[in-house]
């Protein structure tokens, strides 16, 4: 009886199939687990598949667009490089991927070279409307950092300078008629200080005269759609209206935008922060090295609000003690947990 059973299990046995996971069945739960935004078992099973299959060129694209979410834009754009090395013109879309990737680290005329590269070689391309808008985007840009250019070009002159620490105290301590009014002869003295009238419309705006604050960006926005500044200042100003979705247009812009200038990294990293966009303004907030960005009131305290959301509570309470110590006021705003 014994042998009899030993030997029917044995040649069943030898009918079992043994299962070998294809690349496709990597592939099928790496896009799961990247559409519940379960980012790093997306990144394991989406290299499975690549190891499983090679020579199919899907399978890394995918994976550079988890980099990209997930913000490693050089990796990102090193696996499309390797797809393009490979595969050539057949797997055009990579040109669009890369430039997205360039624009998000501020590389623009990388960025801009790709794009133009893309809707170039495609032909109905999935990505025309969408690197389209990039390209216009970019072309806006480039206008607005020749224009920005001018405003810092003044950085060396004594007297432009206690200006602008003068209005940047008023600002500072709230006291917005005091501002108003060194901002005004700011911009008569040096009207291609373009940074002043941005200002000017901000201490406007918080001193009650919304409307008129408005106008002056609304008004700029239109000779200049990629202003760095008037994209900062209509989100601020719509958001604390409660204007959330007039708001958004803005608030995308500024999300793929990384200047050179410490003030307006600032004047981003504060933003996405207003905006409920935590994790994006830790990151902006962490590369601020200039010693006269990194006191400033608005620092201390989107920083540490932005610290506390994203489940830093220790580094958000450090902040806003250092914040209150140099700006008393602001201890009578609660704490980073606190509705701002």
């Amino acid at each position: 009886m014994t042998t009899s059973l030993n030997s029917t299990v044995a040649e069943d046995n030898t009918n079992i199939i043994p299962f070998i996971p294809s690349g496709k069945f990597y592939f099928s739960h790496g896009i799961q687990a990247f559409q519940k935004r379960r980012f790093n078992a997306a990144v394991k099973w989406l290299k499975k598949a690549i190891e499983t299959a090679p020579d199919e060129p899907l399978y890394p694209c995918q994976l550079s667009v988890v980099y990209t979410e997930v913000g490693s834009y050089h990796a990102a754009n090193q696996l499309l490089t390797e797809v393009l090395a490979k595969f050539g013109k057949e797997y055009v879309d990579c040109y669009y991927l890369m430039a997205n990737n360039y624009a998000h680290l501020g590389l623009l005329n990388d960025a801009k070279k790709y794009v133009e590269t893309y809707l170039e070689q495609q032909e109905d391309g999935e990505f025309e409307e969408a690197a389209n808008q990039l390209l216009e985007m970019l072309n806006s840009l480039e206008e607005s950092e020749d224009e920005d250019e001018d405003d810092w070009a003044f950085d060396d002159e004594d007297e432009l300078l206690v200006y602008q620490e003068t209005a940047f105290y008023h600002l500072e301590h709230e006291e917005w008629e005091h501002a108003l009014t060194v901002l005004q002869e700011m911009m008569q003295l040096f009207p291609e200080f373009k940074l002043a009238k941005h200002k000017y419309a901000y201490a406007l705006f918080m001193n009650g005269e919304q409307q008129e604050a408005m106008d002056i960006e609304e008004e700029w926005l239109e000779k200049n759609p990629g202003n760095i500044q008037s994209h900062v200042n209509l989100a601020t100003f719509l958001l604390k209206q409660g204007l959330k979705e007039k708001a958004h247009v803005h608030i995308e812009l500024l999300k793929n935008v990384f200047p050179m200038h410490e003030q307006q990294k600032l004047a981003v990293a504060e933003t996405l922060a207003r905006a409920g966009l935590y994790q994006e303004a830790v990151e902006r907030f962490n590369v601020l090295r200039d010693k006269q960005v990194v006191r400033r009131r608005v620092y201390y305290k989107w920083y540490s609000i932005a610290a506390y959301h994203t489940g830093n509570p220790s580094k958000a309470l450090t902040l806003w003690e250092k914040g209150c110590q140099q700006f008393p006021s602001l201890s009578k705003e609660g704490g980073p947990w606190m509705e701002q």
